[in-house]
């Protein structure tokens, strides 16, 4: 008996000490993700997250989530969102109970959420949007919460991206179009910062 629980604390020790290195070497995860609204840049926001999941707790919209190891160990247990899926309605509860600061407190206000959210951007791919194809839609202008400040539409409501849009996703999260029309390039992956023509970005 004794034997046997040496050989099965043995085993559980060796699992504690691979699991990093395991963890390491899992494909990192190419879908396309967020960060919650006033996270700060990716390698500071790493340190600076406990897992506690109070942001996923407390989002109305149950757009947060937590990564398991698909993305890598390093992001193991922190917050992210799939604007496809579920998108961010910038009520800014997250960043009110981040206790650590990984998320900074934002107030709901227009003017603070323009200067302060940066999860990304919106990318219209005009060979898929309807309105460019001469039939009107403008289902993602509707659906924005800062119309005519981060996106604004034109004839047969053709969608026009504003360098102040703040990357919530609720465009894409509407669009209708199967692929969708329009997309959020994430400011950042687990990885760094995306440019305009990151694979990842893509898919």
């Amino acid at each position: 008996m004794q034997r046997r629980y040496f050989l099965s604390s043995l085993a559980a020790s060796a699992v504690t000490l691979l699991a990093p290195a395991v963890a390491h070497a899992l494909p990192t995860n190419r879908k396309r993700f967020l960060r919650p609204p006033g996270a700060l840049a990716e390698a500071v926001f790493l340190s600076r997250c406990i897992r506690c999941g109070q942001c996923s707790a407390i989002c109305p919209n149950d757009a947060i989530r937590a990564f398991d190891f698909e993305n890598g160990y390093s992001s193991l247990g922190t917050p992210y969102i799939v604007p496809r899926e579920k998108a961010c309605i910038l009520c800014m509860k997250c960043g009110d109970v981040c206790p650590t600061g990984a998320l900074q407190a934002i107030a709901r206000d227009a003017e603070e959420i323009i200067s302060k959210v940066k999860m990304g951007h919106a990318r219209v791919d005009k060979s898929l949007c309807l309105s460019y194809q001469g039939k009107t839609c403008g289902v993602c202008y509707r659906a924005c919460p800062l119309p005519d400040v981060s996106i604004t539409v034109g004839r047969l409501e053709q969608p026009q991206v504003l360098a102040d849009c703040v990357g919530c996703g609720l465009c894409e999260r509407s669009c209708i179009q199967i692929p969708h029309a329009i997309r959020i390039i994430p400011r950042t992956t687990g990885s760094g910062p995306l440019s305009e023509n990151s694979k990842a970005a893509e898919t």
